[in-house]
């Protein structure tokens, strides 16, 4: 287990960037072909505008989110806001940026932005497949101790490792992995289901809540809001409210 791929005097190209680049080529390629699929967009041009948008938007929120839980720490070394290499990209941040980046495309193109939300998820959860992947090789998003014979103990100059020296913790980022993984197969099933727009996001959001409060237990790096996990709260509010408008718009009846 190594974070850096490539280092060329001064510049490093490490893991988990390269996660994250395979998932926004990968991601592309499955928007274009659903957004064409249901006749949203009409060129390659209109998919990347999308990322354009939404992808320093997820970014950006995503790095703000953690920031704030963490400012504590980051007012004293304010150089280590933009090196987002070094971990600390929350995922309930970077789903804000998206969905503004969503809507923002929407307007512009009049696009119906369910239906472009729909077009969306099964992309956004391979992408955090990929993303959690990437969090393990770099050492971050880790779990707490374990004795458990899966337990992996990082390198001393990992984040985990810092946090745990010489322990095995729970592969807190590869339980989230094998969890989206199994929410973005679900997604594929679905998604040529004739149901009303908005159907496969709420599916998304309702499973990824779930998941992710669940994971949320095995974290040892958890932002914290007072006595409660951040991701907790976050994730218990998506449910909730994707829940409700599943129930209240039926969102699961074939279109008509």
């Amino acid at each position: 287990m190594h974070p850096i791929l490539v280092r060329l005097g001064p510049i490093e190209i490490r893991y988990y960037g390269l996660m994250y680049v395979i998932a926004f080529v990968l991601g592309y390629f499955i928007i274009r072909a659903e957004a064409r699929r249901k006749g949203l967009v009409t060129s390659s041009e209109d998919v990347l505008d999308l990322f354009l948008i939404t992808i320093p938007l997820g970014i950006l929120f995503a790095r703000a989110y953690y920031v704030a839980f963490q400012w504590e720490w980051y007012r004293y070394a304010l150089w280590e806001i933009p090196q987002v290499w070094h971990g600390g990209l929350a995922i309930h941040g970077g789903l804000l940026g998206g969905v503004l980046g969503l809507l923002i495309f929407s307007r512009w193109k009049r696009v119906a932005f369910w239906r472009l939300a729909d077009s969306s998820v099964p992309a956004l959860a391979l992408g955090q497949v990929l993303g959690r992947i990437g969090n393990f090789l770099n050492g971050d998003a880790f779990g707490t101790p374990t004795d458990l014979p899966w337990g992996v103990v990082f390198p001393p100059t990992s984040m985990a490792g810092q946090a745990y020296p010489g322990q095995p913790l729970h592969p807190a980022m590869l339980y989230e992995a094998v969890g989206v993984l199994l929410i973005f197969v679900l997604l594929w099933r679905l998604r040529r289901r004739p149901a009303q727009p908005g159907f496969l996001a709420a599916v998304y959001f309702l499973a990824y809540g779930a998941l992710r409060f669940v994971c949320e237990y095995f974290r040892g790096d958890a932002l914290m809001l007072g006595p409660w996990r951040a991701a907790q709260v976050a994730s218990v509010l998506l449910v909730i409210g994707f829940a409700s408008w599943l129930l209240a718009r039926k969102l699961w009846r074939p279109v008509r």
